[in-house]
């Protein structure tokens, strides 16, 4: 028993009797059933720490990458108002017989 500790578990009488005879069922000693069950949780409780990680990484990219997506589209907005504008420029309205080119913005 070199590399093993021993520890002292206290348990309902109920939780007790229900532990029993699920051992029974499954012949296990309870030593093992208890390996197995911190096993259990300590792989359990790493899935739900990586997923909390994941999940705080997601939101703090999430503003980043919604500034750097829009970053985008204010150079589009700002293009767009020029564009119009030299549009609305060459847009006369009583001028019927210029050699100017006429647009209609829709």
């Amino acid at each position: 028993m070199s590399g093993e500790k021993k520890v002292v578990v206290n348990l309902s009488e109920t939780l007790y009797k229900e532990l029993d005879e699920i051992l029974k069922q499954e012949s296990k000693k309870k030593s093992e059933f208890f390996r197995e069950a911190i096993i259990l949780y300590i792989e359990k409780k790493k899935k739900l720490d990586q997923i909390e990680q994941m999940k705080k990484g997601y939101m703090e990219m999430a503003k980043i990458n919604s500034d750097f997506a829009e970053s985008g589209f204010v150079k589009d907005i700002e293009d767009l108002k020029k564009y119009e504008d030299m549009l609305s420029e060459s847009d006369f309205p009583n001028d019927n017989y210029s050699e100017k080119r006429r647009y209609i913005l829709c």
